[in-house]
């Protein structure tokens, strides 16, 4: 991810990239950090440090992203942060009133989490849907799609020392997305045009120049 933020600071625009990886595992942290507590889930110190640290990059890529995003963008960008700040605060909220237990608490959360962890590795989608239309892997960048196979791979390992189905079942299929982005990394690298960066930053000056003619 961190070369594609510097390729968006060094451009001054987001081009074709699509916020919705960013944005997906953000809540996705968020839901894991509170799931690691010991009121919900214990013995799971590795939750908390290792989403924690990935909220907080996650939030300054997504900052960056805001920045040099287009209006509609921004637009989306703030309604979708809005909207898992509320959900996160319901869900807080429900799991430490309503039930009592570890056990119940662990269910509850551990079931957000499998669909937030799906969410996350599923909106990569989007980038693979333009990789394949324009038969370009320009816009989808290999470390984002190496870290989704690696991370899958590694917390598969995680959940079968710690025997939890919760962390296992989202990252098999963490995993096989990451399979599936690689996999269209290597079929359309060699039809991938990497030198029309001037007309992405073209189309960024006219974009902007119609937002500033429209305020």
């Amino acid at each position: 991810m961190i070369p594609t933020m510097v390729k968006i600071w060094k451009k001054k625009s987001v081009s074709e990239f699509k916020p919705d990886p960013y944005l997906a595992t953000v809540i996705n942290c968020m839901m894991w950090a509170f799931y690691g507590f010991p009121f919900v889930k214990p013995d799971n110190i590795l939750l908390i440090t290792n989403n924690g640290v990935g909220l907080v990059l996650e939030l300054v890529y997504v900052i960056i992203f805001f920045i040099f995003a287009t209006s509609p963008v921004r637009k989306k960008i703030t309604i979708a942060m809005v909207i898992e700040v509320i959900f996160m605060a319901v869900v807080v909220f429900c799991t430490l009133y309503f039930l009592h237990t570890t056990k119940q608490r662990s269910m509850l959360v551990g079931i957000l989490c499998i669909i937030f962890n799906v969410i996350m590795y599923a909106s990569p989608l989007t980038a693979m849907r333009l990789v394949i239309k324009k038969k370009s892997v320009k816009y989808m960048p290999f470390f984002l799609s190496l870290a989704d196979f690696m991370n899958g791979a590694i917390w598969i390992v995680y959940a079968c020392l710690q025997f939890d189905l919760y962390i296992l079942i989202p990252n098999v299929l963490g995993c096989l997305s990451g399979t599936i982005q690689l996999i269209l990394y290597a079929v359309y690298y060699k039809t991938t045009n990497w030198n029309d960066d001037d007309e992405d930053q073209e189309n960024s000056n006219s974009n902007a120049e119609i937002e500033i003619s429209q305020a």
